[in-house]
């Protein structure tokens, strides 16, 4: 690990609250006498650290993000875009990044893709007749600055900003996710087979079921009429098993 990296992965310690590290000990192995070892960070009574803070809350995890600098997306950005919706939504849907409009706004899928999300999420509710509007469901993003061009997310910059997305979804404890596109996927169960493979199939991040789809601004090009079809039905699978 880089010295960068160290820092980093210290700072976002010190940004969760974690005050105290401890390094764990490796077994002991025969050596030759010489000066006593460094003494332990912190003594074995100290709190284990862990990547999520009691009593946590959406607002606490946007506070700790504050005027993010972690990566190097912070650069290009306008607006950090954090989420939208109910806080105790049962479902929610993760896609890949901020666009132009959400980093202007600072509200996740609101150009054409997120109009086109929100047709997807009423309209099949309104067919299988569950009353749902999108204001019920909850809407994050894997990373929270908009990407240079709308260009994929590096890896590095999806663990930074992933930590952030797993402290939003271990908060709302949805009872289910819908891992829209590729880098959703990816990031929620670790897989990498692509979206045309995965989508329609039941997958799972940490015990919640995580249903893959498509992007809805994949679905927005001309071509892919067989992909909305495919998309509605991997919806309808969420609705029912959410809200039946």
């Amino acid at each position: 690990m880089t010295r960068d990296e160290v820092r980093q992965r210290l700072e976002f310690y010190q940004d969760l609250g974690i005050k105290t590290l401890y390094r764990r000990t490796a077994a002991k192995r025969p050596q030759a006498p010489g000066p006593s070892p460094e003494p332990p960070m912190s003594s074995p009574q100290s709190p284990i650290p862990t990547l999520q803070p009691e009593q946590d809350s959406l607002p606490k995890i946007l506070a700790d993000i504050g005027d993010c600098k972690r990566c190097r997306l912070h650069e290009g950005r306008n607006k950090i875009v954090f989420g939208t919706g109910n806080e105790q939504a049962k479902l929610v849907f993760v896609g890949e990044g901020p666009g132009a409009d959400e980093d202007a706004q600072g509200i996740p899928f609101v150009g054409r893709a997120g109009q086109l999300l929100t047709q997807m999420i009423e309209g099949t509710a309104r067919k299988e007749g569950i009353p749902l509007q999108r204001g019920d469901v909850y809407i994050c993003n894997v990373v929270k600055c908009r990407p240079p061009g709308n260009r994929t997310p590096e890896p590095d910059e999806m663990e930074i900003c992933g930590q952030f997305l797993f402290r939003q979804l271990s908060t709302i404890r949805p009872k289910a996710i819908c891992a829209l596109g590729g880098t959703a996927a990816r990031a929620l169960t670790g897989r990498k087979e692509g979206v045309t493979k995965m989508r329609g199939h039941w997958f799972q991040w940490r015990d919640v079921p995580v249903m893959v789809t498509y992007h809805p601004s994949y679905l927005l090009r001309p071509y892919n009429e067989g992909a909305k079809r495919e998309a509605w039905e991997d919806l309808k699978k969420v609705l029912h098993r959410v809200y039946d």
